[in-house]
């Protein structure tokens, strides 16, 4: 983040008295909403058109402020400006400001704080603890100052921390900014909250909670910081919404060359880590860098920070209206869609290796193409959709011609009539289909959930019953749930020209309107109700076919919305010691409660499927949603899935279900596929190989708007 100013470079203005303009102003003076905290009636307003923002002297000095919507709405209470625990003394430090200066510069208008932690051992002198308690610390432990700037076009506001240890000692926790969101006004209540990548919480669910997954995993307060996928927090109730973002790369503190902080979020809601009615959105080190360190508020093992070494945070706050999808929205609108990645290898070599791994590994003879990680059977005659317009393409490639010839060998010499539908068939065939759909549909527009019945795919559901509890209950629904027939009655209905299909259809679509959530796109393996990538990718595109069939904005809007949702699944980031720009999450939660962790580890193929699917459908969503640089997105999803093509020989992958794969991997069996799993943490790769076909879909189609720009240039 960009450097601020210094008091020193322009004159500044002290202000240490009251501001009277607020709805809370009383013999005009400004009265805090916040009573838990001294208050000396001083107080000093900083604002836009976007957010107020005052803050309040403690006896000690300035040390506390509210956030409020410019409707007078509070939003969030900034109850401290720092506050420092160290191994050696049981009381927490907080940091005040004897002073407060107001500096307006090109980056708009600052409030400066000189801050300092306070010093136990002179907060009891003259007191009557004074000759039963005595700390050995007689000097602040932390010194430095704490920024708050705002411009007056953005509704972003800048936090900037600049601290300096004075002495050696050991930390337990040193927190940053620190917002209880909800604090002396709608308390616990929220539309919803979202840790990008590791908690998505809505209504009365708890962050952390155990609706998604059990213990161990399911505490997620103090995550490890690559699981989080865009460096914000969000939460929102009745139509606005707080968000705190921080450069996750950035230095927290280190010493010399020891190992580097980084900041550390920290998010509750409701704030069981306070234990108090309100929500927790924080930044603090140490940083769980090590997933035997999360979730401590505390740290185990104390790092000591030495005499003169420097503790930075620099931070975002915002409101928007709307929701926490509308927080991350307007986060990336601000700051843009990150550069993807270079791909491991250009788009045309990349589609050369993966037509080479059809012509050689990828090819059993006498079977046909296929990923062979069981049996044989896995194999067969289908021939890849991007593989027929390869050839078609590369007709004097040698490898062309050999895949031509294995394509023949699996022709039958005698090759019956091949009986084709006719139109009236065809509609009979689609007629028949819909019927039956309809018979299932309930009154309400909505489609039951039948883990026994029409969604069993593999046994998940009926261990996690026997063993825990259902992911999902039978006869319940979710968005995807009624979704998926409601895209295929639209389609049905659309070309069979019968009314009574396109009604159904849409009525399944108006039942999900009221959802802001994408949930239960992975049924076969993960609660029904999880936050879910594939189906916020099926409601994106349903909405949208739903749009040019019945013309209603509505449908167009909620289609934004949806495809929006993918955003918090995205990693938007990368550290810098494991590449995993555009890398996505399938679902925040765990599989069969306890067998697969959907936070800690990405998955690519449900993205890929999504944009091909929309490439299908005709949709471009660069165009139906300007706002986002959907191509640029485009583009990093498919980079990474690049970057997932696996060689052997980088030896990064190991099996999980299917152990004795190994040798055959060792062997080469499975190169220029991709796996189906990433661990955000460690780096490798794991789980069972996917055909690249996929990622050959959507190379074409990236390939083909490239040259429809050039040739519209020309």
């Amino acid at each position: 983040m960009k450097k601020m100013f210094f008091p020193a470079v322009l004159a500044a203005l002290s202000v240490s008295v009251f501001t009277a303009r607020s709805a809370t102003a009383a013999n005009g003076r400004l009265t805090p909403h916040f009573k838990q905290s001294s208050y000396v009636n001083e107080s000093v307003t900083l604002e836009n058109k976007y957010v107020t923002m005052n803050f309040f002297k403690r006896i000690k000095g300035w040390g506390w402020g509210e956030i409020l919507t410019p409707e007078g709405k509070l939003m969030a209470v900034m109850d401290h400006l720092g506050e420092l625990m160290i191994r050696d003394q049981d009381i927490p430090m907080r940091f005040e400001a004897d002073s407060v200066s107001r500096v307006r510069t090109d980056d708009g208008e600052s409030l400066v704080f000189n801050v300092k932690s306070v010093v136990v051992r002179e907060m009891l002198k003259g007191t009557s603890f004074d000759n039963w308690m005595h700390y050995p610390y007689g000097e602040p432990a932390i010194t430095g100052t704490v920024t708050i700037t705002v411009t007056p076009d953005s509704p972003f506001v800048k936090l900037k921390y600049d601290l300096t240890a004075t002495g050696n000692y050991y930390l337990r926790y040193l927190r940053g900014p620190w917002l209880k969101v909800g604090e002396s006004s709608f308390g616990t209540k929220k539309d919803d909250a979202i840790l990008p990548g590791v908690d998505w919480a809505i209504g009365d669910e708890w962050t952390s909670g155990s609706d998604f997954f059990k213990d161990p995993w399911a505490l997620r307060v103090v995550p490890h910081p690559n699981k989080v996928s865009v460096p914000l927090m969000a939460i929102s109730y009745e139509g606005d919404g707080i968000g705190l973002a921080w450069d996750p790369n950035a230095v927290a503190a280190r010493w010399f060359n020891y190992r580097t902080q980084h900041p550390q979020p920290v998010f509750a809601s409701p704030n069981f880590v306070d234990r108090m009615n309100n929500q927790l959105m924080g930044l603090m080190i140490p940083d769980a860098s090590v997933e035997g360190h999360e979730n401590e508020i505390y740290s185990q093992i104390a790092p000591e920070l030495r005499i003169g070494e420097k503790i930075e945070f620099d931070a975002e706050l915002w409101l928007s209206k709307g929701n926490s999808v509308d927080v991350v929205t307007d986060w990336v609108k601000r700051h843009g869609l990150p550069e993807p990645s270079a791909p491991k290898w250009d788009y045309r070599k990349a589609l050369d290796l993966m037509a080479g791994a059809y012509n050689t590994n990828l090819w059993h003879e006498g079977h046909g193409f296929g990923v062979v990680q069981r049996s044989i059977d896995e194999a067969g005659p289908n021939i890849p959709g991007f593989l027929r317009r390869y050839m078609n393409e590369n007709k004097k490639s040698q490898v062309v011609k050999e895949l031509q010839a294995k394509i023949e060998s699996l022709q039958p010499k005698e090759v019956p009539m091949v009986k084709i539908e006719t139109p009236e068939q065809k509609k009979a065939r689609q007629v028949k289909h819909g019927d039956e759909i309809l018979a299932i549909q309930r009154a309400d527009g909505s489609f039951a959930f039948e883990p026994d019945g029409r969604h069993y795919r593999k046994d998940d559901f009926k261990v996690a019953t026997s063993f825990v509890e259902p992911m999902g209950l039978d006869g319940a629904t979710a968005l995807d749930i009624t979704i998926l027939p409601a895209m295929e009655l639209l389609q049905i209905g659309k070309e069979t020209g019968e009314q009574r299909f396109l009604d159904a259809g849409k009525k399944a679509i108006d039942f999900c309107m009221s959802m802001t959530r994408p949930e239960g796109g992975d049924f076969w393996e993960t609660p029904l109700h999880a936050a879910n990538l594939f189906a916020a990718g099926h409601a994106a595109i349903a909405n949208y076919k739903a749009f040019e069939q019945f013309g209603d904005p509505k449908y167009k809007e909620k289609a934004v919305y949806w495809m929006r949702t993918i955003l918090p699944f995205t990693h938007l980031w990368e550290p810098e010691e494991i590449p995993m720009l555009y890398n996505t999450k399938p679902v925040l939660s765990s599989s069969d409660w306890y067998f697969a962790n959907w936070v800690r580890d990405h998955v690519q193929w449900e993205v890929l499927a999504v944009f091909a699917q929309s490439i299908a459908n005709g949709i471009r969503w660069e165009e139906v949603d300007p706002e986002i640089d959907w191509m640029k997105f485009h583009r990093g999803i498919t980079n990474a899935a690049i970057r997932w093509m696996n060689v052997h020989t980088d030896d990064n992958w190991r099996p999980h279900n299917i152990p004795e794969t190994y040798d055959r991997y060792k062997e080469g069996a499975f190169d220029y596929c991709f796996p189906d799993t990433h661990n955000a943490t460690t780096g490798n790769y794991g789980g069972m190989f996917i055909p690249p076909s996929a990622i050959a879909d959507n190379i074409y189609y990236l390939l083909d708007r490239e040259a429809e720009a050039a040739k519209g240039k020309k």
